[in-house]
């Protein structure tokens, strides 16, 4: 009998993991811009159509000979970021033939730092995880479950420090409008201490849901695009975004056009608060929860 995991999951303070194939020393990028992307990546699943929700449905539970080329493309195109959020990774198990995607992808995007948020553990059948992949050692990483039913959450970081330190939340939120009102409530009581902040991820509604009709509302936050980025083959809604403070200077956006999943790829770029000495930032250096 599969046994989901019931264990209450709490707030926590994490480190990330080290790529041992990269340099771990800190990284700045020489022009100051940093290039952001948000993807959800289906698991390395490439859809094309409606009817392969059906056809292909069986590789969300088992191994598929077509998901390490998929992966290899994902890996090609994250090469060119800086920061990158992912949503509806595999940690490692039968369906991804035991492979950590977001391990897997660090690697081929040569990314010094990531991490691996669990949310929903299948054991071996599968691990239903957030990632977040960084070309710049974060000075805060924790992991948040959302509210709502178990197996959704959020990534929040910190680069850099004081005033001018960077806010960013990653985040895959509900297909409901309550459960995700909720989710947006919480992660809008805990980023108020920033004067930059920057929300990426799959939010699962519009741009103005977002900045008009949830908790967001009051943050001043703007949506630099609004193109269609679900279905990736037929684009008709704009389902993920990345969410800036206003004081940011916004450089080139973009929505991707490489149908490798079933949603579209996010990019933006923006100019980084200030020039900070990254190089002098401790490592985060606190023990995760047991």
């Amino acid at each position: 009998m599969l046994r989901r995991w019931r264990k209450t999951r709490a707030i926590g303070l994490c480190d990330p993991q080290v790529n041992p194939h990269c340099s771990p020393q800190a990284y700045w990028p020489a022009d100051g811009l940093l290039r952001l992307l948000s993807f959800n990546v289906q698991v390395g699943i490439n859809t094309q159509r409606y009817h392969h929700y059906l056809t292909r449905s069986w590789q969300h539970l088992l191994p598929h000979a077509g998901r390490a080329g998929n992966l290899q493309r994902i890996g090609d195109l994250l090469a060119d970021f800086d920061l990158v959020a992912l949503q509806e990774v595999d940690g490692g198990s039968l369906r991804s033939g035991y492979i950590n995607q977001v391990e897997y992808l660090a690697q081929q995007g040569a990314f010094p730092y990531w991490y691996q948020q669990l949310n929903r553990n299948l054991g071996r059948f599968a691990q239903h995880s957030n990632g977040v992949l960084s070309r710049l050692r974060p000075t805060l990483l924790e992991d948040h479950p959302l509210p709502g039913p178990p197996g959704r959450g959020a990534i929040f970081l910190r680069l850099g420090e004081g005033e001018h330190a960077l806010g960013v939340v990653m985040m895959h939120l509900a297909l409901g409008a309550r459960t995700r009102t909720r989710q947006l409530a919480y992660i809008r009581e805990r980023v108020s201490e920033f004067r930059h902040l920057v929300l990426m991820g799959d939010m699962n509604t519009h741009a103005v849901d977002l900045l008009e009709n949830s908790p967001l509302r009051d943050l001043g936050l703007i949506a630099p695009q609004v193109e269609a980025t679900f279905p990736s083959w037929r684009p008709q809604r704009c389902l993920d975004h990345i969410l800036l403070s206003s004081e940011l200077e916004l450089g080139r956006v973009d929505v991707l056009s490489q149908p490798i999943s079933d949603h579209l790829p996010v990019a933006v770029e923006i100019r980084l608060p200030e020039t900070q000495n990254v190089a002098q930032m401790p490592m985060l250096n606190t023990p995760s929860p047991e």
